[in-house]
């Protein structure tokens, strides 16, 4: 590439985009999600080794949640989705928490699947920003698991 002109301004460079337009951690949750359709990993122990491998805080709130699922709907099975903890019904996603660090968000997120029941009216709401985990926030987890389940 030549110098840049006096005058002319060069291109900004990309820092976490590839040429196709995705993000080095866009590819990366893809290639998690091709090994974890191959994977013959108990979905459990998947679930708590993405769980482990999480800085803190989020290692501590998908700690919570992976608690309050297992509690509020045992017939969700744990394993893994796009490298996240997820939860599914029939082979179904229900729920899952992206951790914040996946995508260097500045929140968590507990997000729910076209699956889960939460329908209300025309307009309803399927994701949750979390940036920390209260008594009240727990509580409102365990009425939406158990509302989407339902």
């Amino acid at each position: 590439m030549k110098p840049a002109q006096k005058g002319s301004q060069m291109p900004a460079k990309r820092t976490t985009a590839t040429r196709k337009g995705l993000t080095v951690e866009e590819i990366a949750a893809m290639k998690e999600t091709l090994k974890e359709r191959n994977s013959k990993t108990d979905g459990e122990s998947a679930v708590l080794a993405k769980i482990a491998e999480m800085p803190e805080p989020d290692r501590s709130m998908a700690k919570r949640i992976h608690q309050i699922v297992k509690t509020t709907a045992p017939a969700l099975m744990p394993r893994t989705f796009y490298g996240m903890p997820a939860y599914a019904k029939d082979d179904k996603v229900i729920c899952f928490f992206q951790n914040a660090s996946k995508f260097k968000a500045r929140y968590s997120t507990l997000g729910f699947s076209d699956k889960a029941n939460l329908d209300e009216g025309n307009m309803w709401p399927n994701a949750y920003a979390l940036k920390g985990l209260t008594a009240t926030e727990e509580t409102r987890i365990t009425a939406l698991v158990k509302k989407a389940v339902s």
